[in-house]
């Protein structure tokens, strides 16, 4: 017989899950790796502890709400495979390039505070440096992906070489040079967004 499954309780399991990924975005970014109990994340969503321990362990929910701090969804696919963001894809040439920084800036913003701490975790715990490890090897792959759609379009011009490229990608995109700019030196998010993209336009697009 099959299992009946309640679209109304699927849709509460989602907000749920939901309000414990925002809580844990906000309780992690705030105290830490060390600081975060699961009770505190708890608290912050207004659910039960034993809720928040359906959705894993406090590794486990590092990088799931670094996840969804970073694209909103649910999932550890890299960004080129996930479907919630088909909508970049589909851009035209022209509205491609500023269609994805806006997206990288937008992201940058809600992880610049969380990445730290993801780092911080990794040094300390096992299981997080492992899957941080992954976390990298899909940005990577990521990387690889956007300069061969670059290049698909015709929008990379360069004659270096793909490798190079991006790993330079990923250096100007990363949070890193976000907080840097933005959180450091006090940048304006409108100053930040200008110069990723004269960045990416000198430095990986032009020949």
């Amino acid at each position: 017989m099959a299992r009946y499954v309640s679209p109304l309780r699927e849709a509460q399991a989602a907000q749920t899950r939901q309000r414990v990924l925002d809580a844990a975005v906000a309780t992690f970014r705030s105290s830490g790796y060390s600081g975060t109990s699961l009770a505190r994340i708890a608290e912050e969503a207004g659910v039960s502890v034993e809720t928040v321990k359906q959705l894993g362990p406090k590794s486990s929910l590092l990088l799931a709400a670094f996840g969804h701090a970073f694209t909103g969804m649910d999932t550890d696919l890299p960004l080129s495979e996930q479907s919630g963001l088909d909508w970049i894809r589909a851009l035209s040439d022209e509205e491609f390039t500023p269609g994805w920084l806006g997206f990288i800036a937008d992201a940058n913003r809600r992880v610049a505070q969380l990445w730290p701490r993801l780092l911080e975790a990794a040094s300390a715990d096992a299981e997080v440096s492992t899957r941080l490890a992954a976390l990298q090897a899909n940005r990577r792959k990521d990387m690889d992906s956007v300069i061969a759609l670059l290049r698909e379009r015709g929008l990379c011009r360069s004659e270096r070489t793909d490798v190079e490229l991006a790993a330079e990608l990923s250096f100007l995109i990363s949070p890193e040079s976000y907080s840097q700019l933005v959180i450091d030196r006090g940048w304006s998010e409108q100053a930040y967004r200008g110069w990723l993209g004269r960045a990416v336009e000198r430095m990986i697009l032009q020949p």
